[in-house]
């Protein structure tokens, strides 16, 4: 049967969500969940897994260029394990340049004229696009 996954872009203001299907293998973008020192708004993470029914759950892990684990990856952690309260799998992806990525990409399509002003909440939610498409294509191979 094929799957629905959400994907997450872990920031510390703002996590980008995303929507990924296996039938496509490709994604879209559903915006942010805000983010605190109190933690993620856990009320509309439950939103968007009882809209979407995810199999399973994709979280970005930041790493430096050459690698190694980002200061942030903590708290990308601590994300992790609270995702758990959803007794879903809980599956990784390197998105060491996906918001560069995610950047380049919409400044391309203003400077085309497809998109108006780009504001920090669509890169984080395109960079967790990303995240999913990543997914799509390494878990479920080329088949």
């Amino acid at each position: 049967m094929p799957e629905t996954i959400l994907a997450f872009d872990f920031g510390l203001r703002r996590i980008g969500v995303a929507v990924g299907q296996q039938v496509t293998r490709s994604a879209n973008p559903l915006g942010i969940v805000n983010n605190s020192d109190a933690g993620p708004d856990w009320n509309r993470i439950t939103l968007l897994r009882e809209e979407w029914q995810p199999a399973r759950f994709i979280v970005g892990m930041p790493a430096h260029a050459d690698g190694s684990r980002a200061s942030i990856a903590d708290e990308v952690d601590s994300f992790i394990e609270a995702l758990a309260r959803f007794q879903l799998p809980v599956e990784t992806v390197d998105e060491r340049f996906t918001s560069v990525e995610a950047a380049a990409m919409l400044k391309s399509e203003r400077a085309l004229g497809r998109r108006g002003r780009i504001r920090k909440e669509l890169v984080d939610s395109t960079s967790a696009v990303l995240i999913a498409e990543s997914w799509l294509r390494n878990a479920l191979g080329s088949g």
